[in-house]
């Protein structure tokens, strides 16, 4: 497996056609072959489709200032939107579940890589949504039939750290099931599923960075062609033993 990142994209704007920036970048670093997956960071996807917020826009409710604690109790009102609900919070520090049913911190609403002060980064609307988008456009441009990955950090319950996880997703399968198969000790798996989309955004990870100015990479190497979303991976609520 190889990790290529792609260099030379240039601060996004809402509107920028994305996937043409990308198969720039990969012709750049040798082309697309077929089976690729190419890793996009949230960010980037976000800003093409405008879900960027200024503060001076905003007006904190009563609930916001509460939660913002010591924080900008505007950028506490902007996570609220973004929540279906808030799972826990310690002010100026929350965790909430998304209109999309992630849970992470801060709904997703970010102020780093953003452009400017008082600038947040919003998830996107529809993470799978834009992943085919992005996949479609890159087969009309390149005629490459890849896979493509919209990824963000999360942090979790039980680890210290964050690692890149897989919020859209098209053309893999997002998670690979081992029931049935058999381990070296004779003993049948039963329940085992592995989240492969998280795993190649965490490996994509390893060369975008946060502070490098690397918003995409291609995954090269595996063999996951298939149809799933990114929304597959999500822990249905019955089976949630931590809420």
């Amino acid at each position: 497996m190889r990790v290529i990142p792609l260099r030379g994209i240039p601060e996004l704007e809402e509107g920028d056609d994305l996937a043409a920036l990308l198969a720039s970048a990969a012709a750049t670093a040798g082309g697309l072959e077929h089976a690729d997956i190419i890793v996009v960071a949230q960010k980037a996807v976000s800003k093409v489709e405008g879900r960027v917020v200024h503060l001076g826009s905003v007006s904190p409710s009563e609930r916001a200032r509460e939660l913002a604690g010591p924080g900008d109790p505007r950028r506490a009102e902007v996570i609220l939107r973004e929540s279906r609900t808030i799972v826990r919070s310690r002010p100026p520090l929350v965790i909430a579940e998304t209109r999309h049913g992630f849970v992470c911190a801060s709904a997703g609403v970010d102020a780093s890589n953003a452009k400017g002060v008082d600038t947040l980064v919003l998830l996107p609307l529809d993470p799978d949504a834009s992943a085919a988008r992005l996949r479609d456009r890159l087969h009309e441009l390149t005629g490459a039939r890849i896979g493509v990955i919209v990824s963000d950090s999360f942090g979790r319950a039980w680890r210290r750290g964050t690692t890149d996880v897989a919020l859209g997703v098209a053309g893999i399968r997002p998670l690979l099931s081992l029931a049935g198969e058999v381990d070296a000790a004779g003993y049948e798996l039963h329940a085992t599923e592995i989240a492969v989309a998280d795993e190649i955004a965490g490996a994509a990870e390893l060369v975008m960075g946060k502070t490098a100015g690397i918003p995409a990479a291609i995954v090269r190497g595996l063999s996951l062609e298939g149809v799933g979303r990114g929304s597959d991976l999500l822990m249905p609520r019955e089976r949630d033993l931590f809420r």
